[in-house]
């Protein structure tokens, strides 16, 4: 799984944030735009661009975008 294209795959869920300020670093759970629905899209994005299932507690446990891409990557 290559990490440029997974943050850009994760960024890409946001439609009003910045793509630039979505870094590894970031913790996408305090992003103005974060939402539920975000969340359930990036389920999605999980299964259907590397083929991996994450459940939303797993999800809600991720605190950066660098845990998630583990998280992901770990499945």
């Amino acid at each position: 799984m290559d990490r440029t294209e997974f943050l850009a795959n994760f960024a890409a869920q946001f439609d009003d944030t910045d793509p630039e300020e979505i870094q590894y670093s970031t913790r996408f759970h305090e992003l103005e735009e974060w939402s539920s629905l975000i969340g359930m899209c990036t389920l999605a994005m999980a299964r259907t661009e590397y083929n991996k299932t994450i459940s939303g507690a797993e999800l809600k446990e991720c605190d950066t975008v660098e845990a998630l891409y583990q998280l992901i990557k770990s499945k």
